[in-house]
């Protein structure tokens, strides 16, 4: 399962095999970029068009909490929630 870098861009490119049972091997430079380990957890979109992105799983859901990090840090929402059902429920046994 070869693999070549082309030439260094802000992007980097590379070409890779894809071996029996449809796998393929992340070159060490890519799995040093991304700080994937054995047995980590990496997301593949695939658009509309057939490209292809690669994430490490670690990385999308910390990218994904920090979006809501600076929205109300000193509330806890699900606490909020488990209360207002307790009041919806306590509402419900008085009728």
């Amino acid at each position: 399962m070869a693999h070549k870098a082309t030439k260094p861009t802000e992007t980097e490119t590379y070409v890779l095999q894809v071996g029996e049972r449809g796998r393929v091997v992340l070159p060490a430079k890519v799995r040093k970029r991304l700080c994937l380990s054995p047995g980590d957890r990496v997301v593949l979109n695939v658009d509309t068009s057939g490209d292809m992105r690669l994430a490490s799983l670690k990385r999308k859901i910390e990218k994904g909490m920090g979006m809501f990090a600076g929205i109300a840090p000193e509330r806890i929402l699900s606490d909020e929630l488990i209360a207002e059902r307790r009041e919806e429920a306590r509402r419900e046994n008085e009728e």
